[in-house]
């Protein structure tokens, strides 16, 4: 395998650590500049320059992209992808993970736990923001802050009303959080990649901080995840479109709650603190992708009219209420169930012999004249806006948004 790493930082540990793996395992690798390509766009022939040359043939990429350089950084990714070259996070996945406030709407809509947060710029709205999430004390974001800078905890209202007033007079967009008193200056780091974590830290904040982060004094310890944490980290990177994730979360008492995706996750801390080879795991499973890439199912929208993917939810009182999935008859109607989701747990490819509850999600592929006739009159008129936007994408030829595909 031929692989690209993009980075800004040749030097920095985890570009290092993944230059090493990859060469470890026979690979040719090279770590290319971000910030030093030229993108060719004419009519039907994508290409790259890389200092001044053509780019030669990559089998696939691995983006490091860094906060300050998002805009570029993901219009070189976006331009590997038209080229058909396998890259580890695609620039949409990039692009919903850099902004705190996109990812949290992203994920506010599916059954994933998450700070309750508001979002708002009339200083009229500032009180009545923080009773909803619970009153002071509350934390403060920065759209796109990074390393805990731009985390703000203000202990009073008063202290939260002169923090924000004074970030928006600089031109700053700033979200309010419910401070998750429980967690005490903790938090979880799982590291993604692929379908399971390889890796997971608990991040301890030191004295009188409560960030975390090792950039900011935080101490980590390896730990084992319980599987509903797990299955939320997995579950939340899949949301946000990407492959390879650090998902942090906070220890609540209501589970496992999201506070952040992050796109280009550092490796010193949790390798130094599991003794485990996470680059490793990276570079093999981008190369198993590249050995046997996965079928964008979204592709499948334009290969047969007709056919397409939508969700059928199963309300209270259904027929399907206690039926196994063999039992429902789909696959004769010329439906295939690809997922099933029931609460925060994602079971994909489910036996035949599963036995179906009350709220349960099934993803499925197939006629969607089929699928359209199994949903009820009113069900219909209340659709979700996600599935809306969906058949609405379908039906005009467009490639739906793989949030859309994954709720």
């Amino acid at each position: 395998m031929k692989l690209a790493i993009l980075s800004c930082g040749p030097r920095s540990y985890s570009t290092r650590r993944f230059k090493e793996a990859a060469l470890q395992r026979g690979n040719e690798v090279r770590v290319l500049d971000t910030l030093k390509f030229a993108i060719d766009l004419q009519r039907g022939i994508p290409d790259l320059y890389y200092r001044q040359k053509e780019l030669s043939d990559y089998d696939a990429v691995l983006p490091r992209i860094g906060a300050s350089i998002t805009y570029y950084g993901t219009a070189v990714v976006r331009q590997f992808q038209e080229m058909d070259v396998f890259c580890a996070n695609t620039a949409h996945g990039i692009l919903n993970s850099r902004d705190k406030l996109r990812s949290l709407q992203i994920l506010s809509r599916h059954h994933i736990g998450i700070p309750r947060t508001t979002f708002v710029r009339d200083k009229k709205d500032v009180l009545p923001a923080i009773d909803r999430v619970g009153g002071a004390p509350v934390i403060i974001k920065l759209i796109e802050g990074t390393q805990g800078i731009g985390v703000l905890l203000a202990e009073s209202v008063k202290a939260a009303e002169s923090i924000i007033e004074l970030l928006q007079s600089q031109k700053q967009n700033v979200l309010v959080q419910k401070f998750v008193a429980e967690s005490k200056g903790k938090d979880i780091r799982a590291f993604v990649v692929g379908d399971r974590v390889v890796a997971a830290m608990r991040r301890v904040a030191q004295g009188q901080e409560f960030r975390s982060n090792v950039h900011r004094g935080g101490v980590a310890e390896a730990v084992e995840l319980s599987p509903d944490y797990e299955q939320t980290a997995v579950r939340a990177a899949q949301i946000m479109g990407l492959r390879v994730a650090g998902v942090d979360m906070l220890e609540s008492k209501d589970g496992p709650q999201i506070m952040e995706v992050n796109s280009s996750p550092g490796l010193e801390g949790i390798e130094t603190c599991t003794q485990l080879d996470i680059a490793g795991a990276v570079v093999d499973y981008i190369a198993a992708q590249v050995d046997f890439p996965e079928i964008d199912i979204r592709q499948r929208l334009t290969v047969s009219k007709g056919y397409g993917v939508s969700e059928i939810y199963i309300p209270e009182g259904s027929n399907f209420v206690g039926m196994t999935i063999s039992d429902t008859k789909l696959r004769g109607q010329d439906i295939n169930v690809l997922t099933l989701y029931r609460g925060a747990k994602v079971i994909p490819n489910p036996r035949a012999d599963r036995e179906l509850e009350a709220n349960d999600k099934l993803l499925c592929f197939g006629k969607l004249d089929s699928m359209r006739s199994m949903v009820p009159d009113r069900e219909r008129r209340r659709r979700s806006p996600e599935l809306k936007d969906l058949a609405e994408e379908t039906a005009s030829g467009l490639e739906p948004d793989s949030e859309d595909l994954e709720t």
